[in-house]
């Protein structure tokens, strides 16, 4: 029989597109208020791999990723899936744009072995976790680099977003090296 044990610490990540850079702005601080600050941010990547969003939230999407100083517990998941719900639902209320859907957000963790994200919707290879949250292993780092599945989303397979969970995973094992979990 296994013995059980605390997972460790993982890295918070959170994914946000949107038309606008002040939405991606105003998510960025929501975040780092309850999450705490951002270690790393990414570049503005430009969202073309899909016109899923288009109807919802227009064309010429944007999306930036957001790495935080502070691990969290793995299972916190879910609750930053509905706190970001709620971020979005807030965002829409304010006004700013005549989109439906002006700003989309995806949080996740990074582990050293993979990169999670949380989502509302249920599918085969999804896993509930609770509260109507499903967890996926959106990538899983490998013969050293990350790879992705087969349900991975098209962007989540470029290499230029791999370079960025290449320094959240730098950040993760020197956190964990030095006994820290961030400030």
């Amino acid at each position: 029989m296994g013995s059980v044990k605390t997972h460790p610490p993982v890295l918070t990540i959170l994914a946000v597109f949107s038309q606008s850079e002040s939405a991606i702005e105003w998510a960025r601080n929501q975040a780092a208020r309850e999450w705490g600050p951002v270690a790393i941010c990414s570049e503005v990547f430009d969202f073309q791999e899909t016109d899923y969003y288009q109807a919802t939230m227009g064309a010429e999407l944007r999306k930036q990723f957001f790495a935080f100083e502070r691990l969290m517990a793995p299972e916190r998941l879910a609750e930053f899936k509905r706190q970001t719900n709620q971020w979005e639902t807030t965002y829409i209320k304010m006004g700013n744009s005549p989109m439906s859907r002006p700003l989309n957000l995806d949080p996740g963790y990074l582990s050293e072995a993979k990169l999670i994200l949380a989502s509302t919707k249920d599918h085969a290879h999804r896993v509930y976790l609770c509260e109507g949250i499903y967890a996926e292993v959106t990538l899983h780092y490998s013969k050293h680099r990350w790879q992705h599945q087969d349900w991975t989303y098209p962007d989540y397979r470029r290499t230029d977003y791999h370079c960025f969970f290449d320094q959240c995973r730098t950040l993760l094992r020197e956190h964990r090296k030095n006994g820290t979990t961030g400030s």
